[in-house]
């Protein structure tokens, strides 16, 4: 059940996001369902091979290579899903901050 709560709060999150960035457009909250969606597959399967394939680049950034690993994930996930554009790679960093900050909001309140 809590893994329901966690999708569906991401979805809002992901929905909340796109609609305050004017970059990044959503279709309708289906859409940002499945981005949640993708975007935890992706997290869990793909982001750490890249975190540890990319290792040296995040030391030497002191981490902030992660949020190019996280702007690239979520370009992968708007090529995935229909009714989910990113306007470009500045943008998709841009939404992987106000995300965090908005699932962060969320974990917190509810």
């Amino acid at each position: 059940m809590e893994l329901l709560w966690t999708w569906l709060l991401n979805s809002v999150a992901v929905f909340l996001t796109a609609k305050l960035l004017k970059g990044v457009e959503i279709k309708n909250f289906w859409s940002a369902i499945w981005v949640a969606a993708l975007l935890a597959l992706v997290n869990t399967f793909i982001k750490p091979v890249l975190a540890l394939i990319s290792l040296p680049f995040i030391v030497l950034t002191l981490g902030l290579f992660v949020l190019v690993i996280n702007a690239l994930l979520l370009m992968l996930v708007d090529k995935l899903v229909d009714g989910f554009k990113i306007e470009n790679f500045g943008w998709a960093v841009v939404f992987s901050i106000v995300l965090s900050l908005i699932n962060t909001v969320l974990a917190y309140v509810f």
